[in-house]
């Protein structure tokens, strides 16, 4: 049976009004009104370990996560007490902040490329600073990527404003496809700077994959960047570069890093890393300690409470369960992805069957209480306990069986209200 609708008055009051002195109504580009329109919350009030209550008083189990930079859980005592012990003292100077070694130490402990970092706002600044230092390390102009690597011009997924001679500057390749790699570096030949890419989305690199892309890029003059914004701190400590055993030339992070604060760090070999002074990257705020504080803090937690472990455990859990549940039902989906960042995939032959299957199984879990993203792989934080796990199994069985009767009386999900699945945020 269907669970009923939740309300969001207070909510869709809110957004119209926004729409109105926002562009866009929000400065979140993925904002969960434009999941599922009408079953999806918009205005958060607060957050507390893995829970997430809106405006309207509704409550969440949250498995989105703020898209993955909350990895302890919402307000963790640790990570907020460092930060407001910043802000007393003061987080803004003309000067820097001891703190600033502190996570500079830290972070080349744990990141195995690390030998220096340099410290930035967001995942788009780092990644568009590693993309100056490859072309200048190589004297070169291409960049060869994959993945979704921030908004900047060189790798905005939309091309609306961007001159077409950047574009041009800019190639990919099929993940998982060395031969498809290798092809593109060959008719680019002495022009590509680096090869920046994601480890992973929802699909894991097939062994020797990231060993092998690599290998091409240096056999081409090319730099090899990963960019671990989602993987750091959820896969390893060290984050994907760790835990398959690949160290790139430089390494891009941020999100999980600060459990929620505004930070971003590019790591890599010292002689890399020193031809920063040869350009000029700078911003008023990069050197505001909050952050800072905040990451040293997340770190050490991470480290000092094996919390990746209990990422692991907690989303193999749910994906074992997600896949036996579909199967003992008859439904045609599968989990995807690796277990610290989760996704459920439905794979019905028919678009128009698995678009309304995604419909129907994302409208009965919100409404039951989760925060599950439709078309965005999800992320396990400390937080997550094996009741919240059991919760959320027993609400996704609810939500199959809503799939499958609604398939059954040849239900169809509005055409309005059909969005394709993409990883890419």
């Amino acid at each position: 049976m269907s669970a009923q609708p939740l309300s969001f008055a207070r909510s869709e009051k809110l957004f119209a009004r926004a729409q109105e002195i926002v562009a866009g109504g929000t400065t979140q580009g993925k904002a969960p009104n434009t999941l599922i329109p009408g079953e999806y919350p918009i205005y958060a009030a607060r957050g507390r370990g893995a829970t997430l209550w809106d405006i309207d008083g509704n409550a969440f189990l949250d498995w989105i996560l703020a898209y993955g930079i909350i990895v302890l859980g919402y307000c963790d005592p640790d990570v907020d007490t460092a930060a407001i012990g910043e802000i007393r003292d003061g987080f803004a100077f003309p000067l820097t902040r001891p703190v600033q070694n502190e996570l500079a130490e830290l972070l080349v402990q744990v990141i195995p490329c690390a030998e220096m970092v340099h410290f930035f706002k967001t995942g788009s600044d780092t990644t568009t600073a590693a993309v100056r230092l490859a072309r200048i390390a190589t004297g070169r102009d291409k960049i060869v990527r994959w993945g979704y690597n921030g908004w900047h011009d060189w790798c905005c997924t939309r091309d609306a404003g961007i001159p077409r001679h950047v574009r041009d500057d800019v190639l990919t390749f099929r993940y998982n496809d060395l031969n498809s790699l290798e092809d593109v570096l060959k008719q680019q030949r002495d022009q590509v700077a680096c090869v920046i890419m994601m480890p992973l989305e929802i699909e894991p690199p097939q062994p020797g994959f990231l060993a092998g892309a690599k290998e091409l890029a240096h056999q081409y003059g090319a730099l090899f960047i990963l960019d671990e914004m989602r993987s750091g701190f959820h896969l390893a400590l060290g984050g994907a570069q760790e835990y398959y055993g690949v160290t790139p030339d430089l390494a891009t992070f941020s999100k999980a890093m600060s459990n929620g604060y505004a930070i971003s760090v590019l790591a890599g070999k010292r002689e890399l890393m020193q031809a920063l002074s040869q350009t000029y990257v700078s911003s008023t705020f990069f050197t505001n300690s909050i952050e800072m504080a905040a990451a040293v803090a997340t770190i050490t937690k991470l480290e000092r409470e094996q919390v990746i472990p209990h990422l692991w455990r907690i989303g193999k859990g749910l994906m074992d369960g997600l896949d036996r549940c579909a199967r003992d039902l008859g439904i045609e989906a599968q989990s995807v992805g690796v277990a610290p960042m989760p996704f459920l995939q439905f794979t019905y032959a028919d678009p128009e069957i698995r678009e309304t299957a995604k419909y129907v199984f994302y409208r009965e879990t919100t409404r039951r209480g989760l925060l599950l993203h439709p078309n965005h792989h999800w992320f396990v934080c400390a937080a997550h306990t094996e009741q919240d796990l059991a919760r959320t199994l027993e609400i996704c069985e609810q939500g199959f069986r809503a799939v499958k009767q609604e398939l059954a009386r040849g239900f169809r999900a509005p055409t309005t209200q059909k969005v394709a699945v993409t990883v890419s945020t």
